[in-house]
């Protein structure tokens, strides 16, 4: 069973309510009664629940994320970021999970009822304006992360510019007829990574040719799964004049687009070369070349920007923007890995 402060106060011979205060960091305990109810509990193994202490203190020691697809590598990748920067600190962290977009608002009013959190972290969510007067009027520390509005803190990558890493890479690797899988367009990563292909390839002197972007219509995951790269590369390989080069969205999207090309009998990269997004775990294993976004220190970055607010209220609000690499592998008929990360404050 778990160690209780009734324990506690039986062990070092003193009041239910002497632990209490001692745990609260009352100053009505002496310092030598302090002591020895700290040496009891850290001997019986106890840890104070995070609620119950902020509850008796009056000061929140929790921060709510907010995060929509949380099965999503990229998210967990962030969360591990910002929970080892947590780990640190007398934070706890409480995750508040939406299977779509369309329930972020009410987790999000989760997170932030009562005041029972120091800080509120709003991930990949489209900032509408009843969403940003929503977050604007809440008296809690918050930042948006891998999403963004002026108005409020933010920590993101910049999509656009990976978007047109991709594109340029195939490019320069000779490719004629670039498609792109994009995910759900509700998703804001997902249409300024399309921005980026299409600035590549106008810089390029290309045409955009629509017939050339397949955008998934998969409202759960918002079109970043294996299923929707596989389907809409079934539908390019399809058509009388596929394409010989691929950019999708995100790395899951990737790997079900490779498996519908191995299915066809068509060699990579020799008939088709392919780029993802994201450089999650798996994509070294299958030779995936793919734009690395730096997950956990954007977790680590939007963890340390919270508490900074947390501490000072009224500092000035800044967006951090986080620039992606490309990363050369099997899939373009490179065998190198180029990795850089560059960090911009606004």
């Amino acid at each position: 069973m778990p160690v209780t402060i009734y324990d506690i106060a039986s062990k070092a011979g003193v009041s239910i309510a002497t632990v209490s205060r001692v745990f609260n960091e009352s100053p009505r305990v002496s310092p030598s009664t302090r002591s020895n109810v700290l040496e009891v509990a850290a001997q019986l193994g106890y840890q104070p629940h995070a609620t119950a202490r902020s509850l008796a203190r009056r000061k929140s020691s929790i921060v709510s994320a907010v995060i929509p697809m949380l099965t999503n590598y990229f998210f967990v990748e962030i969360l591990r970021g910002l929970q080892d920067t947590l780990a640190k600190t007398e934070y706890d962290l409480l995750v508040f999970s939406a299977r779509t977009l369309d329930e972020v608002d009410g987790q999000m009013d989760r997170a932030l009822q009562r005041g029972q959190a120091a800080g509120i972290l709003v991930f990949s969510s489209p900032m509408t304006p009843a969403r940003v007067e929503r977050l604007s009027k809440a008296k809690e520390a918050l930042v948006l992360v891998d999403c963004f509005h002026a108005g409020l803190d933010s920590v993101t990558t910049n999509n656009v510019e990976g978007g047109n890493l991709a594109t340029k890479h195939l490019l320069e690797q000779g490719c004629q007829r670039i498609a792109l899988l994009m995910a759900n367009p509700e998703s804001v990563p997902a249409r300024d990574r399309r921005e980026g292909y299409v600035r590549a390839l106008e810089a390029a002197g290309r045409a955009v040719e629509e017939n050339l972007i397949v955008v998934s219509a998969d409202e759960e995951h918002h079109g970043y799964s294996e299923k929707s790269g596989y389907d809409a590369m079934r539908q390019l390989l399809s058509v009388a004049e596929p394409p010989d080069g691929v950019f999708a969205t995100s790395d899951v999207q990737a790997i079900g687009a490779l498996r519908a090309i191995s299915e066809a009998g068509l060699p990579v990269p020799d008939t088709i070369r392919v780029v993802g997004y994201d450089d999650i775990l798996i994509s070294q294993h299958v030779g995936l070349t793919t734009i690395r976004q730096p997950m956990y220190e954007m977790g680590v970055v939007a963890a340390k920007r919270l508490l900074s607010q947390v501490s000072s209220p009224t500092q000035v609000r800044a967006q951090t923007v986080l620039s992606p690499s490309l990363v050369v592998r099997r899939t373009t008929g490179g065998q190198s890995e180029l990795a850089h990360t560059e960090v911009a404050q606004s």
